[in-house]
C-alpha cells in the first residue's frame, strides 16, 4: 500500500528534478539520473558490500563441506632388541578414518552460513539506498545553490539598473548624491551574499563530485527543477513502510543466523562417531589382518555451556538491536516528514501572499519612484523584500525535496527508478 503511495508521490516528484534537455549538453550539465548512476558505479562502499556478499557465500560453501577422512600408518615392534631387532617382528598398519557428524550439526552450520549470505545481500541493498539518498540530497543542494545565486543576480541587476535614473535625478537636483552611494552599498551587500553562496555552491559541487568518484567536479552545472511539489502519503503509511527498509529486513536474516548458531552450540556436546578401518601386516609370520575401530568422545567435562550462553545472549541482543535501529529510522523519518510538511505550509504562505504582494509593491513603488512619489530607501526596501521572499521560497523548495529524498530512501523505495518511470 505504502510502496504504491510512495511511488505515486515520487512520480509527482519526477517533475521537480527532471533534466532540462533542450539545448543542454550532457558534457556540460549533470542530470539527477546521471548522478545517481555514476554514484552507484563509483561507490567504494557498494563495492565493499558486494565483497561482503562474496565472503558470506564462501563461508556458506565452507559450512557445507564434509569432514576430510584421515589416513594413518603405524609400525609396532620394530627397532628394538632381541627378536624385535630391526623390522623382522614388526607389525605395520595402514588405516583410514572418517568422522561422522550426527544430530544435524552440518545442517545447522549450513543454515547459519545461508543466513549470513542473506544478511550480506540485504546489507548491500541498504548501502545502495544510502548512496542513492546521499547523492540525491547532494544533487539537490547544488541545484538549490545555483537557483539562489540566480535570485541574487537578479537582485543585483535590479539595483544596478537604478544607477542611471539616480544620476539623472541628482543632475536635475531632485535627489542627493548620497543616494547613489546608498544604492551602491545595497548592491555591494547583495554581492557579498552572492559570494558567500558561491562558496557554499563550490563545497556542494565538490561533495557531489566525490560521491560520483571524482576528486573535483567535472560538470559545469546541474539541471533540474524545484518549483513543483506533490502530496506525500500520511506519516502512518511511512511508519508502516519503514519495516520494509533493508536496514530492518536485515535483522530478520541476522535473527535466523543467530538461531542457527545457538542450535549449533547446543548440538556441539553431542558426540560424533569416528570409524576406522585398516590393514595390518605381521612381518614375523607374513600374515595379514583387518583392523576395525570405533571411537566416541565422552562429554563429561566440556558441555559447551559458555558458548551456549553466548549464543543465547547474542540472539536476545539481536532483538534489541533491531528495535533500536527501527527507533532511529523513525526519528529520522519523523524529522524529514515534519520538514516536508513545514515546507509545504511555508510555500503556501509565500506563494499566496508574500511573493505576489511583494511583486505588486515592487512594481508600484518602482513606477512611483520614477515619478518622485517614493524615496530610494522605500524602493530598495521593497526590492530586498521581494528577493528575500523568493530566496525563502527557494529554500523551502530545497528543504522539501531533500526531505522527499530522505523519506524515499527510508521506506526502501528506489526513488530514482520511480522518477525515471514517470518521465
Amino acid at each position: 500500500m505504502l510502496v504504491r503511495s510512495a511511488a505515486r508521490f515520487a512520480w509527482a516528484m519526477a517533475l521537480l528534478v527532471s533534466p532540462v534537455l533542450t539545448g543542454v549538453s550532457h558534457s556540460q550539465t549533470l542530470t539527477m539520473k546521471a548522478a545517481l548512476s555514476r554514484a552507484l558505479a563509483a561507490s567504494p562502499r557498494l563495492t565493499a558490500a558486494e565483497r561482503d556478499v562474496g565472503i558470506a557465500t564462501g563461508q556458506r560453501i565452507q559450512a557445507g563441506a564434509l569432514i576430510n577422512p584421515e589416513v594413518s600408518y603405524e609400525q609396532d615392534n620394530s627397532f628394538g632388541s632381541g627378536p624385535y631387532r630391526g623390522t623382522r617382528s614388526a607389525e605395520t598398519t595402514l588405516q583410514i578414518s572418517q568422522m561422522f557428524e550426527l544430530f544435524g550439526k552440518r545442517d545447522a552450520r549450513i543454515s547459519a552460513g545461508q543466513a549470513g549470505v542473506e544478511v550480506a545481500a540485504i546489507q548491500r541493498r541498504a548501502v545502495r539506498l544510502e548512496i542513492l539518498s546521499e547523492t540525491a540530497i547532494a544533487f539537490l543542494n547544488v541545484l538549490g545553490f545555483q537557483q539562489r545565486i540566480r535570485i541574487l543576480d537578479q537582485q543585483v541587476e535590479a539595483i544596478d539598473k537604478l544607477t542611471p535614473l539616480l544620476q539623472r535625478r541628482v543632475d536635475a537636483g531632485a535627489s542627493s548624491p548620497a543616494e547613489i552611494g546608498r544604492a551602491e552599498v545595497a548592491s555591494a551587500l547583495v554581492k557579498a551574499d552572492r559570494e558567500r553562496t558561491k562558496a557554499s555552491l563550490s563545497s556542494a559541487r565538490r561533495e557531489l563530485a566525490v560521491l560520483m568518484g571524482d576528486t573535483a567536479p567535472k560538470f559545469s552545472a546541474v539541471s533540474g527543477r524545484l518549483d513543483a511539489t506533490g502530496h506525500p502519503p500520511s506519516f502512518q503509511e511511512v511508519v508502516r513502510a519503514i519495516d520494509a527498509n533493508p536496514q530492518l529486513v536485515r535483522w530478520t536474516a541476522v535473527y535466523a543466523q543467530r538461531n542457527a548458531e545457538l542450535l549449533l552450540a547446543r548440538l556441539k556436546p553431542y558426540p560424533d562417531v569416528r570409524l576406522s578401518a585398516g590393514w595390518r601386516h605381521f612381518n614375523e609370520t607374513n600374515d595379514d589382518a583387518v583392523r576395525l575401530s570405533l571411537s566416541v568422545p565422552i562429554p563429561v567435562f566440556d558441555q559447551n555451556q559458555g558458548n551456549i550462553l553466548s549464543a543465547q545472549e547474542s540472539l536476545a541482543k539481536t532483538r534489541a538491536e533491531r528495535e533500536a535501529n527501527r527507533a532511529t529510522l523513525l526519528v529520522v523519518a519523523g524529522r524529514a516528514y515534519d520538514t516536508l510538511q513545514g515546507s509545504l505550509r511555508e510555500l503556501k504562505v509565500l506563494r499566496e501572499a508574500a511573493i505576489p504582494k511583494s511583486r505588486e509593491a515592487s512594481i508600484a513603488i518602482s513606477e512611483g519612484y520614477g515619478q518622485g512619489r517614493f524615496t530610494l530607501l522605500e524602493l530598495l526596501d521593497v526590492q530586498a523584500s521581494l528577493a528575500q521572499a523568493q530566496l525563502r521560497e527557494q529554500e523551502a523548495l530545497q528543504n522539501f525535496h531533500v526531505a522527499v529524498a530522505t523519506i524515499e530512501g527510508l521506506v526502501g523505495n528506489p526513488f530514482e527508478l520511480a522518477r525515471e518511470s514517470a518521465r
